[in-house]
């Protein structure tokens, strides 16, 4: 299945859907109410999907990020070979995991800020897993039975304020700096998530060209990882790293500008693009 967080003119707030032959099957609930109710809940709503013809055209909605609102958004850092060797870093032994806050989180196709406090804006291609159960101790072998669905994802990170600190945490949790999408695809509909072509293009340029099989750490290495040391809950987020041709590598570097169009597109999962907007500093006390 292809589930989507989507909302409508008259209906504002996001709600679960289902995109079918490019129409959208509205379905009770939210994403978030579909993962806390568990495999019951996404038999339900399979059936559904199964006998049901969409009511919406995809082209009639707005589509939002599959979860928009996570728990915990972790990203992995330096999980390519090719990345890591135009970092000038050496490979890494263990997985180097970091948080992105969750104010990050952004819909498929909303633009993304130039910040106001920084010109060092840069892009970063990801496959993202969506965790489905609450889970800890997870061994390899059963990492699968505890994702909901993929996605396609973009690290945006502020590079300047990302180097001030080892944890990286506030150069990759900007405002808007996480859009995910369009839709999360069910891991049966998807199949094996280490075969994807995953490209990246800016103003249509490619930057980024590279395959999910290149993964140093893979998605069910992560989840045996991560669950090793803190339980994953519904509806987190993981980042799975991106290849090379980011542009803090590129020689000069070549930072993103206004009016900039980032476009992640990953082989089964579709694209999400987003256009880059210049931050507006508004002092905000609420």
């Amino acid at each position: 299945m292809r589930l989507i967080s989507f909302s409508t003119t008259d209906t504002p707030a996001p709600r679960l859907g289902a995109v079918k032959s490019d129409r959208v099957i509205a379905l009770p609930g939210t994403m978030m109410d579909l993962l806390r109710g568990g495999d019951a809940a996404m038999h339900r709503i399979r059936d559904i999907v199964a006998t049901t013809t969409g009511t919406l055209d995809i082209s009639d909605v707005r589509l939002h990020a599959p979860i928009t609102n996570p728990g915990k958004i972790l990203a992995i850092g330096l999980n390519y070979a090719d990345h890591v060797a135009e970092s000038g870093m050496s490979t890494p032994k263990h997985q180097m995991w970091f948080n992105k806050q969750h104010n990050c989180i952004n819909g498929p196709y909303d633009p993304i800020n130039l910040p106001a406090v920084s010109a060092a804006l840069d892009y970063e291609a990801e496959l993202v897993v969506i965790i489905g159960k609450r889970c800890k101790h997870v061994p390899r072998e059963r990492a699968g039975e505890v994702i909901a669905g993929y996605c396609a994802g973009n690290d945006v990170s502020v590079r300047d304020w990302q180097m001030r600190a080892q944890t990286m945490q506030i150069g990759k949790s900007f405002d808007t700096h996480g859009p995910i999408g369009p839709w999360l695809v069910t891991p049966d509909e998807l199949g094996n998530p280490h075969e994807l072509g995953i490209r990246c293009f800016v103003n249509g340029e490619q930057r980024q060209n590279s395959n999910t099989k290149h993964l140093i750490f893979d998605c069910f290495d992560a989840i045996a990882h991560l669950s090793q040391a803190f339980t994953l809950d519904p509806g987190d987020v993981l980042f799975m790293g991106t290849p090379s041709g980011v542009g803090a590598a590129m020689k000069p570097p070549s930072f993103l500008k206004e009016g900039d169009v980032v476009r992640v597109e990953i082989d089964r999962l579709g694209h999400i693009e987003n256009r880059v907007v210049r931050e507006t500093a508004t002092t905000i006390l609420a």
